[in-house]
């Protein structure tokens, strides 16, 4: 045991020994490469100092030059020190200048603000006048109206007060002239005018029977309006049923009239001497002689009872210059109405009165109309346009016109076209 020890020792002697060469070996190269390193440190710090010694010794002769400057001067420090003066106000003007443009420019910025806030302030000050003025102008404008609208009330009141209306005395109501009887019929029918109270809803099958019924009375009505009197007499006397048929649909549509234009018709006649005779034309049910005290003659294509007497109305049984007043309401139907006309003409007295009611919608032109009865020996004495659907027309007969019947002019109407219903 003892023995294996020592054997260690000795070989970590040696080893120890060994590495001691070579550690020596080491030291000595870092020795070396320490001394170049050193050298190189010392010339680089060398060359630096040089390099800062020389910069220095350049700015020093730059200032020599300038104190050589200087020298070169008179010896006079007066000016010297002039001169310093002046470059030291130089600068320090020119430093109190940019501090003034700063202080400037600064004030511009805040001067703008203030001006800015002082405009918003000043605009609405202005809008709150303006507006002001606005209402101000338009208070006084609405005062001055309302003064000239009472002056002028007052003075439309005086001026009533002092006219006495008459009954023929002709107004002016916007730039149209109605006379006051006009306007008293006018307010009449408006008073009598009631609106009526919608039906029941029938039932199916008598809903169907109304509405035959309408078709038939449209279909006959469009008979009389586009064929001559002769052709239409002929029609209802092969089929008497259609004429009752076309007076049960002409009722239906003067329910839904506001006003019957034979109740105007009769109101007139009532006026006349009772000594009057009057032929009614196209007379349906003969209402207008059940109404009245005078001696009237009703004629129509069929008689509905014993008052009628069935005829062309273009050809009455009449006598010539023996009726005083001839009625035509409604009844100015068919192609030949100048075949009306001229039987109206012969049957008429002189200065005797020929009374024509129509449906507007009928007229091209009711003026054109007027002017060509005037050829028929007709005058217009009387009109009244006033209604929504009638119009209603007086002429007087003037002359006898048996002679001229070939050059007389054609008359026509529109046919009345009644809505589906």
């Amino acid at each position: 045991m003892k023995v294996s020890t020592v054997k260690k020792q000795k070989r970590k002697n040696d080893n120890i020994i060994s590495l001691k060469g070579t550690h020596k070996k080491d030291l000595k190269k870092l020795s070396t490469s320490n001394k170049m390193v050193k050298e190189t440190y010392t010339k680089v710090q060398s060359s630096n100092v040089k390099k800062k010694q020389d910069v220095r010794n350049k700015v020093d002769i730059k200032n020599r030059k300038g104190l050589d400057v200087l020298t070169q001067c008179p010896k006079n420090n007066t000016r010297v020190s002039e001169k310093f003066q002046k470059v030291q106000v130089s600068v320090n003007n020119k430093m109190r200048s940019k501090k003034q443009k700063k202080n400037l420019h600064e004030l511009d910025y805040s001067n703008k603000d203030t001006v800015k806030i002082d405009k918003a302030k000043k605009g609405k000050k202005t809008l709150h006048s303006t507006k002001n003025i606005n209402l101000e102008h338009k208070k006084t404008k609405i005062e001055k109206h309302k003064k000239i609208n009472k002056k002028k009330m007052k003075q439309v009141s005086i001026e009533t007060e002092e006219q006495q209306v008459n009954p023929d005395q002709i107004l002016k109501i916007n730039k149209h002239k109605i006379s006051v009887t006009q306007l008293k019929q006018m307010l009449v029918n408006k008073s009598n005018f009631q609106l009526k109270p919608k039906a029941t809803q029938l039932p199916l099958r008598d809903r169907m029977m109304a509405q035959l019924r309408a078709s038939r009375f449209r279909f006959i009505n469009e008979i009389l309006y586009n064929n001559e009197s002769s052709q239409s007499k002929h029609y209802f006397k092969t089929d008497p049923d259609a004429f009752m048929a076309y007076h049960t649909g002409y009722n239906q549509q003067l329910e839904q009239w506001a006003v019957n234009p034979l109740d105007v018709i009769i109101s007139s006649i009532k006026k006349l001497p009772k000594d009057n005779v009057i032929a009614d034309f196209g007379c349906g049910e003969a209402r207008l002689a059940a109404s009245v005290p005078h001696t009237v003659h009703s004629f129509d294509f069929i008689a509905l009872n014993d008052r009628v007497k069935t005829c062309d109305m273009a050809h009455t049984p009449l006598l010539m210059n023996s009726v005083n007043v001839i009625v035509f309401c409604l009844s100015l139907m068919g192609s030949n109405l100048n075949d009306y006309l001229i039987e109206a003409n012969r049957v008429l007295k002189n200065n005797g009165i020929l009374k024509i009611a129509e449906v507007e919608s009928r007229f091209h032109d009711v003026m054109e109309f007027i002017r060509l009865l005037r050829s028929y020996g007709f005058k217009n004495t009387w009109k009244d346009f006033s209604h929504n659907l009638f119009y209603f027309m007086d002429f007087k007969k003037e002359e006898d016109i048996s002679t001229k019947r070939k050059n007389l002019p054609l008359i026509t109407l529109k046919s009345c076209l009644y809505k589906k219903r």
